[in-house]
C-alpha cells in the first residue's frame, strides 16, 4: 500500500499518521484543539531501533562494534526509523497499521510494525521489532511533543519515579540512580510499575501517558513543548541494558494516552 497519510477519527478525536514521514503521528486533534506540535520534525516520531543517544554512535553488537552515523555529534541520536520509509499495511476508521524495514546503516535486517489504534478518550501506539536472520540488540520508544499551552496556562506534569539516572555533561546516564531532582529536565526516570505521567493543562485537559515498560524521557527544555517519552531502555541502553530481538522472540511496547475534558 502507500504511504500517503492517514487520518483516524473517534468521536470528536482525530489522529494524523504519516508514513511518508518517519512513521511519526503527525497531530491529535481533541475537541479540535491540536495537542502535538506541529512540524516536519514533531509531532510524535517512533524512537526505534534505539532510544535516545548512543554514545559515540557505537554499540557492542555480540563481539562486533557497530558504528552508527553520528547525527547529534558527538552521539547517534533517535533510531533510524524516524527518517525511513514506511508503508502503511492496513487501515480502517480507527486503527492503522504501518510497517518499516530496517535497512543500512543499521546492520541487521529487520521490520519494524506500528500500530496506531483510536478510541473517543484513548490513543494506543504497539510497536514491534522483528529480526529476519541474525539477533541484535534493539530498543522501542516514543517522543511525542505535547504543547506546552493550549491557549490557557502551561501544562503541569505530574508523576513519582523511583528514581533518575544521573546525566553527565554529555547528556548520557552515568550509571548512578539519584532521587529525582525538579526540572527543568532532559532526563531519564525509573518507574518499575510502568509509566505513568499526567498532563494537566488546567482547565482545559488532562492526558495520562501510561506504559508497562519502566523507563521514560522527560524533556521540558524548550519554550514550546514538553516531551513524555515512554521506552524500553535508558538513553545508550544498547551498551547498558541491551534487550536482544531473535527471529523467534520480537520485541514488543505499547503505550496508551488517555485524556478528559477538565
Amino acid at each position: 500500500m502507500s504511504n500517503e497519510d492517514i487520518t483516524l477519527t473517534a468521536g470528536d478525536a482525530e489522529v494524523s499518521v504519516r508514513p511518508g514521514n518517519g512513521g511519526r503521528i503527525g497531530g491529535l486533534r481533541i475537541g479540535g484543539t491540536e495537542v502535538l506540535r506541529q512540524g516536519e520534525r514533531y509531532g510524535c516520531f517512533p524512537m526505534v531501533p534505539w532510544c535516545g543517544r548512543i554514545r559515540d554512535g557505537r554499540f557492542l553488537d555480540g563481539a562486533t562494534v557497530r558504528q552508527m552515523p553520528l547525527n547529534s555529534p558527538p552521539h547517534a541520536i533517535h533510531g533510524t526509523a524516524r527518517d525511513g520509509a514506511w508503508r502503511t499495511a492496513r487501515v480502517d476508521a480507527h486503527e492503522a497499521v504501518i510497517t518499516h524495514d530496517l535497512v543500512d546503516p543499521w546492520p541487521h535486517r529487520g521490520r519494524v510494525t506500528h500500530v496506531v489504534t483510536l478510541t473517543e478518550d484513548s490513543l494506543t501506539l504497539t510497536m514491534s521489532v522483528e529480526a529476519y536472520d541474525d539477533s541484535f540488540p534493539a530498543q522501542i520508544g516514543w517522543h511525542p511533543w505535547f504543547h506546552r499551552n493550549l491557549g490557557g496556562e502551561d501544562v503541569r506534569l505530574d508523576f513519582t519515579p523511583a528514581w533518575q539516572e544521573e546525566r553527565g555533561a554529555d547528556h548520557l546516564p552515568t550509571g548512578n540512580r539519584v532521587d529525582p531532582k525538579p526540572g527543568p529536565w532532559d532526563d531519564c526516570f525509573g518507574m518499575p510499575d510502568g509509566v505513568d505521567v499526567t498532563l494537566t493543562w488546567p482547565g482545559q485537559l488532562e492526558l495520562k501517558v501510561t506504559s508497562r515498560e519502566e523507563w521514560v524521557v522527560v524533556y521540558d527544555e524548550q519554550a514550546e513543548a514538553v516531551c513524555v517519552e515512554p521506552q524500553t531502555g535508558p538513553p545508550n541502553g544498547l551498551n547498558t541494558l541491551p534487550r536482544l530481538v531473535t527471529p523467534l522472540e520480537p520485541l514488543e511496547a505499547t503505550t496508551t494516552w488517555s485524556w478528559r475534558r477538565l
